[in-house]
């Protein structure tokens, strides 16, 4: 017979502020934990060494995690030149040196090379799996890891500003899967002076802003009850790019129970088949469905808890 998950049914996204030194597993944890939630989630891994915007989602919320990994990513961090390490930042050991200093000037001439689509060759220590095997479990034990180079994205990435010869600092936009430690590795690489990331914080992740986010000495300060799950946002919060449809309460039981609706029939947008839509009732997400031969067919159903659900617009301040 199978174990009872415990907790309750809290459903919503938390945008919650990662401190360094704490993993993002670690950082689930707790939340779940402050919240008493059966289930939860992370809409985007963050480094131990990093901090900042780590979106948690509980109970139904985690139904919609892929539409947060695959959301734009800021991140603002700091590159020490002179020495690269076996981690690409500063927790790991020194591989090799260098004494070469690269100037402001140089460093912008080569930012160019790394924007847009580009091959990225990941960190050795990263959670990507070769034959089954994490790579840090494998770069822990001394052997070597060969990653393939990947595709990734960097919209825009800016030098900040240099505080001394050995440091430089970086706003980087960027889309799914770019590591910033290799990006820190390459862009040292490219101005003839080996380097590392000292610093590495994200700001934003999909819909998620620093300027929101909530740290957990704040939470762990509203004990447990109402001011704790008013800090959660609503499920939908992380499908705002999602177009979306409301639908009668027929319609919304129908897609509930796992059956396809028609199209409602009058002012609705023109849908092109295969698009995705968040199927919505009385403001709540019911849904979210593939637009086929004039039907809705439910791809993630969402379980309405109204009394746990999240706010969209709460000020997290």
């Amino acid at each position: 017979m199978a174990r009872k998950r415990k907790g309750q049914a809290v459903d919503g996204w938390l945008n919650f502020d990662k401190p360094e030194g704490m993993t993002s597993t670690q950082a689930v944890g707790a939340v779940r934990r402050l919240f008493d939630a059966a289930k939860a989630g992370h809409g985007g891994t963050l480094d131990p060494l990093a901090c900042g915007v780590l979106p948690i989602a509980l109970g139904e919320a985690t139904k919609t995690v892929p539409y947060v990994m695959d959301g734009r990513k800021i991140y603002r961090w700091r590159l020490a030149f002179g020495e690269e390490r076996t981690t690409d930042d500063r927790e790991g050991s020194v591989t090799v040196t260098s004494p070469h200093r690269p100037t402001a000037a140089e460093i912008v001439a080569a930012l160019p090379a790394f924007t847009g689509t580009i091959q990225q060759i990941p960190p050795a220590f990263s959670a990507l799996k070769i034959d089954g095997e994490r790579a840090y479990d494998l770069a822990r034990a001394g052997e070597t890891v060969d990653l393939a180079p990947r595709a990734v994205t960097i919209e825009r990435f800016t030098l900040l500003g240099m505080p001394d010869p050995d440091h430089a600092d970086f706003e980087t936009v960027a889309g799914k899967g770019t590591y910033i430690r290799s990006l820190g590795r390459d862009v040292a690489r490219a101005v003839g002076a080996y380097g590392h990331v000292v610093f590495l914080r994200r700001t934003q992740c999909g819909p998620f802003a620093e300027e929101r986010a909530i740290s957990l000495e704040t939470l762990r300060g509203l004990g447990q009850g109402p001011a704790l799950r008013a800090r959660l946002s609503a499920i939908e919060t992380a499908l705002d790019d999602i177009p979306a449809l409301a639908l009668t309460q027929e319609d919304a039981r129908r897609l509930r129970h796992g059956m396809s609706i028609s199209l409602p029939v009058g002012p609705v947008p023109p849908f092109i088949s295969g698009t995705i839509v968040r199927a919505m009732e009385n403001e709540r997400v019911v849904a979210l469905t593939r637009v086929l031969d004039g039907f809705l067919h439910p791809i993630r159903v969402f379980v309405d808890h109204p009394l746990t659900q999240g706010e969209p617009d709460v000020d997290y301040r």
